[in-house]
């Protein structure tokens, strides 16, 4: 099971239940205004609000993964909203729901009995829990969604352009790979995948897409969920097969390890597509000489890099961290997790002392290009079928990250360009018609 945290971030830790001793925080972020603030609210009107707090629950897989990412995330918002008066007055708490991995579904029912909404939070098994988060009416501001039952299910806001039920992900980055960086590389490409339930489907739609954009599969090779000790023989297979693009699906630790016996071979791949949760500092460590031999390539989709600090939100969300959590990396996960708490804390400071689930709800589906204050591209909550519409290509070395050379045309991203939807047949988001529910019990 370890690789299943490719699929969900986490550098984790405790939960934030003191309120900070700093002095009052600004309340508004990037381009936002007013994202928390003072009131006297006197009502408790649902499961979860007091008069005096908001208890909001936190999905993590911390107990296995030993990372923090989102609950750092939590602890950066929390502390810096509470410290700016709450939302209306009233004080957030962020409670860890710490999955263990394997412990979704029980976690879920304590979230039931005892959360208002689930904000920010990650678990690579979150298809566990699904049916009992729609059947006790439970709204989740999602920061990472892993397995396609989860993936666009009702009462599921994701704040920030990443996942996607119907459509690929990485479309536009496989077509400039193929059409116009790397085009001898379109026939043949490789694909290393974990045994897991969530790689695995990962990987079919991957294949399709691949085959949709242009390219052909030569080589898709399956390794075990716990890890490989001695990686020579995929390396071996790989040159052999005479791969010259690689998809890497699993944990960052274990592609490092392939990556060190294929440059120790000698054998230089065009492009190794490192996906975006090896997006951070450790994965260039690990890599080592590969950093710079390699070509690792991670697609941000419309996500701002956290080096471009010329971008005012991305500025404050370094200044929060260096503030609230000075010793925490801000990751993609922990990215979408603040995104999704501020969408989370806008919609509910509009819902005033009346804060309900259907209220919050409402009102964040109203946002139709919401940005998370300039954090990413603008992402249409009114839509029940999103398509990506932006990427941003990254690459790595011994220097850190740095901007691939794919062309962008808005921003700093590349936007427009065709979209894929899967034609193939993978299990379907949950709907709460499947639990016997409707939006009309949402209360």
């Amino acid at each position: 099971m370890a690789l299943l945290v490719a699929s969900c971030g986490g550098r984790s830790g405790t939960g934030t239940e003191e309120t900070s001793s700093r002095p009052a925080a600004s309340t508004a972020f990037g381009d936002l205004s007013a994202v928390c603030g003072p009131g006297d609210p006197s009502s408790a009107p649902t499961q979860g609000v007091t008069a005096k707090e908001i208890k909001v629950g936190v999905f993590t897989d911390v107990g296995f993964t030993k990372k923090t990412e989102v609950v750092d995330a939590a602890k950066v918002f929390t502390d810096w909203c509470n410290a700016a008066g709450g939302i209306n007055g009233r004080r957030v708490v962020a409670e860890t729901r710490d999955t263990k991995m394997m412990e979704v579904r029980q976690r879920m029912l304590d979230a039931c009995r005892e959360d208002f909404v689930l904000v920010g939070g990650a678990a690579s098994l979150d298809g566990l829990g699904v049916k009992d988060r729609l059947s006790c009416l439970l709204p989740e501001f999602s920061a990472q969604i892993s397995q396609p039952e989860n993936i666009g299910s009702d009462l599921q806001i994701s704040a920030s352009p990443s996942t996607y039920a119907k459509y690929e992900p990485y479309f536009g980055l496989r077509q400039w790979l193929f059409n116009e960086a790397y085009p001898q590389s379109a026939g043949a490409v490789g694909i290393i995948n974990g045994d897991s339930p969530v790689t695995k489907v990962l990987g079919t739609k991957a294949v399709e897409s691949i085959t949709a954009a242009g390219g052909t599969v030569t080589y898709n090779e399956l390794y075990p969920a716990v890890g490989v000790s001695d990686w020579t023989p995929y390396a071996q297979a790989i040159k052999s097969k005479g791969v010259r693009g690689l998809l890497f699906f699993g944990s960052y630790p274990q592609l490092a390890k392939l990556e060190d016996v294929l440059t120790g071979m000698d054998y230089k791949l065009d492009w190794i597509d490192a996906n975006n949760n090896a997006y951070n500092a450790s994965f260039i460590e690990l890599l080592g000489r590969s950093a710079d031999y390699q070509n690792n390539l991670v697609d941000l989709g419309g996500v701002v890099p956290f080096e471009n600090q010329n971008v005012p939100a991305m500025r404050q969300l370094h200044e929060l961290y260096e503030t609230y959590a000075p010793d925490a990396e801000i990751t993609m996960p922990a990215l979408r997790a603040f995104s999704s708490w501020l969408l989370f804390a806008k919609a509910a400071s509009s819902c005033g002392d009346a804060l309900t689930r259907k209220c919050v709800v409402e009102a964040a589906t109203k946002e139709t290009a919401w940005t998370g204050g300039g954090l990413h591209t603008a992402n249409d909550l009114a839509t029940d079928d999103p398509a990506p519409r932006c990427f941003t290509v990254l690459r790595a070395s011994s220097q850190g990250w740095k901007p691939a050379d794919f062309a962008p045309n808005q921003d700093g991203f590349r936007c427009g360009g065709e979209k894929y939807r899967y034609t193939g047949n993978y299990p379907a988001p949950m709907t709460l018609a499947d639990v016997g529910k409707s939006t009309s019990d949402l209360k």
